[in-house]
């Protein structure tokens, strides 16, 4: 290669040069920007002395070797002889590159040309090379952006956030910037009795240590490379014994380490807590078999919880989640109203869930609720679908099995209602027969039965089977309300006659059993009420009967009424046992009893109330009750006076 001669007059960098020197040679920055270039370098490489300072080595130069071809920095460009490749890859030239050390710590590469014609070493790196390279940075003007000036640094350094110390080889604290003092609470004076180890727990000091020996040892085997830098994270105890979390990068340099070291202590603990909710999350989402995904509008993968590769039952190692390959797993059905529901999510905007069957791997059938939300941009339009997707399988098994069991214990409840109510006449006739000859027998209207035992069998034939025709009485009848085939006959009559005949048919029982029964306030005859008077005068007698029944003797029952505009409502009170509190629920379903039935000390269905409560509410009316223990109860029933049609709320 033929080496022009530079005839222009030496100014800017080149003036440092030596006239004597025609080797080619230039000082690079590790960064790659040339501080020094003589005039062989500039005829060399054909650019202009003025350029030198605003162009970086890789616009001027590539290197031939494949594995430094990529390079950004020179730091670990090996000393040696390189092939390399100027203007383009047009002219190629040997070029031998040395590590040099200047004052303040500062390092170059020097690159110096090969002659053509020897594949010798180019001539000696003169003596005062980096003096001259030292003053032309000095002197070097063209780029007052760059901060080099010791001032500067010392200016950034003090507003930093970054921790700055310096130490020797044994560790001992030799300086350190603002920051630390601030962010770790020690004071100047602290410094002769600090050690770079000591700020360390114990436990740690040990590994602190020999990462400060291995750089020390690997910087001084390694002298013309480009000094090592190590990085680490490690905590830290303040002087009031607080512990912090410091990133740190250390670098040797002459004798001393410097070490920058940044707080992450608040990114760790977002870190941790992230974790920790992460897991959460995850926990939570495998009790309910629940996993999230999120989708990209376009995009080929779906991002996927944990949970959903065992609802699948497919392995992360295995299995991507696409579209195609979460398609191949629906039925061709549910595949295609997956897409048409992305589809007109992504169109409309809207939130979505759909119902899907999927095949496992394993051959299982799963049932899937997959519900959606729309990501939108600033702009409103839909950049990514997501959502979760539930493994329902075993809840919906549950419902089935809970939809056939009910289904099967209302036919077999609506078929006992059937044959109770289908089994009236069958039932009440032969009741009726016995009634009616032991009644006879007990009157003895046939003549004398010649025996007093026969007389007091009769009357308890008679008893019996009235007590009997009752509770078969009051089953028909919830059979029938059950069954819905309880109709009512409306008519209008006086609501005054109805409770007479109630009244009548219950004081006898009272009078026997020593209670008192009290009509208070009195309903005018022309109040008039259109309902089945069957029905509402076996309500009133049922709360009666009630109400005598749970009354010792020389208690009181009393009955009052209150007429209103379009409704009147009966309440019946007593002064007897009483019901719990937690049994004022169940004594209105049916069978119920307040006693066990081994110890109750009084008859009955269980029915009374129950039935009570279902002719009120045909009628369109309510029933309310209220009692305390050993104090009585109280039973109010309200009425519409027209109950063929159902009314207002009130």
């Amino acid at each position: 290669m033929a080496i022009r001669k530079n005839t222009k007059a030496k100014t800017g960098l080149s003036a440092f040069s030596s006239p004597q020197e025609d080797t080619a040679r230039c000082a690079i920055t590790p960064d790659g920007q040339i501080v020094y270039a003589n005039d062989a370098f500039y005829e060399l490489t054909g650019i202009k002395e003025n350029k030198t300072s605003e162009t970086s080595i890789f616009e001027i130069l590539q290197f031939a070797d494949e594995r430094l071809i990529s390079l950004k920095s020179l730091e670990n460009i090996p000393a040696g002889i390189h092939q390399i490749y100027l203007q383009n890859g047009k002219i190629t030239a040997s070029f031998r590159f040395d590590w040099l050390k200047g004052p303040n710590q500062s390092h170059y590469l020097v690159a110096s040309a090969l002659k053509e014609e020897s594949s010798a070493p180019s001539q000696k790196i003169p003596e005062n090379f980096i003096k001259t390279v030292e003053k032309a940075k000095k002197k070097e003007k063209s780029r007052p952006w760059l901060i080099s000036d010791l001032q500067d640094l010392t200016e950034f350094s003090g507003i930093s956030h970054d921790i700055m110390i310096v130490t020797d080889i044994q560790g001992k604290i030799q300086r350190a910037n603002d920051t630390f003092y601030k962010n770790f609470g020690f004071l100047p004076q602290d410094l002769p009795s600090l050690t770079f180890q000591s700020l360390f727990p114990e436990s740690q000091r040990a590994h602190v240590r020999s990462t400060m020996q291995t750089l020390i040892k690997e910087s001084k085997q390694n002298e013309n490379a480009f000094p090592r830098i190590v990085d680490f994270e490690s905590q830290i105890i303040t002087k009031n014994g607080l512990s912090r979390w410091v990133e740190w990068r250390q670098k040797y340099i002459g004798g001393l380490i410097y070490a920058a070291g940044r707080d992450i202590t608040d990114i760790r603990m977002k870190h941790d807590n992230l974790l920790i909710r992460e897991k959460q999350l995850s926990e939570a989402e495998a009790i309910a078999h629940m996993g999230h995904w999120r989708w990209p509008i376009g995009a080929l993968d779906i991002a996927w919880s944990e949970e959903l590769y065992n609802i699948f039952g497919v392995l992360p190692e295995t299995f991507t989640p696409t579209i195609e390959n979460l398609s191949e797993l629906l039925s061709p059905e549910d595949a295609e109203r997956l897409l048409q529901i992305f589809q007109r999510a992504t169109i409309e905007k809207k939130d979505y869930d759909i119902e899907l069957r999927i095949e496992r791997p394993d051959g299982q059938t799963r049932h899937i609720l997959c519900e959606g939300r729309c990501e939108k941009d600033a702009e409103g339009d839909v950049t990514a679908l997501y959502g979760i997707m539930q493994d329902m399988t075993e809840r919906l098994l549950y419902e089935q099995e809970l939809r056939t069991a009910r289904d099967a214990a209302q036919q077999a409840y609506a078929a006992k209602s059937r044959f109770l109510a289908n089994m009236s006449h069958e039932l009440r006739t032969p009741l009726n027969a016995i009634i009616g000859f032991s009644e006879i027998m007990e009157k003895q209207i046939m003549g004398p039965l010649g025996n007093d035992k026969y007389h007091e069998y009769a009357q308890g034939i008679r008893e019996s089977g009235s007590h009997l025709l009752s509770l078969i009485g009051d089953i028909l009848d919830m059979s029938k309300i059950e069954a819905g085939k309880y109709e009512l006959d409306y008519e209008e009559f006086s609501l005054e006659n109805a409770i007479e005949r109630a009244e009548a048919m219950i004081r006898s029982r009272a009078e026997s059993a020593g209670v008192t029964l009290d009509i208070l306030g009195k309903i005018e005859k022309s109040l008039k009420i259109v309902a089945d008077r069957r029905a509402i005068v076996q309500i009133i007698l049922n709360l009666l009967s009630n109400a005598v029944k749970f009354t010792p003797e020389g208690g009181n029952v009393h009955l009052e009424f209150s007429e209103e505009k379009d409704s009147v409502s009966l309440t019946i009170s007593d002064t007897g046992i009483g019901i719990p509190r937690n049994k004022l629920e169940s004594v209105l379903r049916p069978f119920e009893q307040v006693s066990p039935h081994e110890t109750r000390s009084h008859e009955g269905s269980g029915l009374g109330l129950s039935i009570t409560k279902e002719l009120v509410e045909l009628h369109h009316g309510s029933l309310t009750l209220s009692s305390q223990e050993d104090k009585g109860t109280r039973v109010t029933i309200w009425l519409p006076l027209d109950t063929s049609k159902k009314p207002k709320k009130r």
